[in-house]
């Protein structure tokens, strides 16, 4: 019973842990969906597949992606709806965004994506540099990620590590004990009496 609980959590852990590293070997992560804004295709809940991707020129309409929004600390995972070279932009000043100028004196192009969650009824406002796409969705686990959002938390970690922990050390404990009560008591000897010599005078 107690090697059972000792294998099923650290088993737990070692499989939260050898999961994402898998797929990253494999030029792979895991997302966790937080969202529904690209329902049906994945749900809230769910885990995305992405594959990073070497050459974002590669990208096609249709295609799901995970990218940067422009200013945004957030991933966002969202369809391709269009691919456009558009102006870098920059601040002139008083602070209005002109386009970029090259040596020419031709505006410096770009190319962007366009992008729309499939439970959206619009587009996303802004466009975004391929630079910032991260890699494509290529597939998905639902309900993988209450789970793994879980098992990677302090709490999940700690409840999976602490009880194989606590059982080994109160084995040792229990083996210890064990020892010294296997130990022999080893009883003093007994004491021989020595008569006192006196000496003649």
């Amino acid at each position: 019973m107690v090697w059972t609980v000792v294998v099923t959590f650290a088993g737990a852990f070692a499989v939260s842990v050898a999961v994402p590293a898998w797929y990253g070997l494999q030029g792979r992560q895991l997302l966790i969906v937080t969202s529904g804004s690209m329902s049906p295709f994945v749900e809230a809940g769910d885990v995305a597949v992405l594959q990073t991707i070497d050459d974002p020129s590669q990208l096609q309409v249709g295609q799901v992606v995970t990218f940067w929004p422009p200013g945004s600390k957030h991933l966002v995972t969202h369809r391709v709806v269009d691919l456009q070279m558009l102006p870098v932009l920059e601040e002139a000043p008083g602070g209005r965004m002109v386009p970029r100028l090259g040596p020419d004196g031709q505006p410096i192009l770009r190319p962007y994506v366009y992008t729309k969650g499939d439970a959206n009824r619009t587009r996303d406002p802004n466009a975004t540099p391929l630079s910032l796409v991260r890699g494509v969705v290529v597939g998905s686990h639902p309900g993988w990620g209450r789970w793994l959002a879980w098992a990677q938390s302090p709490t999940g970690r700690l409840t999976m590590l602490a009880p194989p922990l606590l059982l080994l050390g109160a084995l040792e404990l229990v083996e210890v004990a064990a020892e010294r009560r296997r130990r022999p008591v080893l009883q003093p000897a007994p004491r021989r009496e020595v008569p006192d010599v006196l000496d003649a005078v």
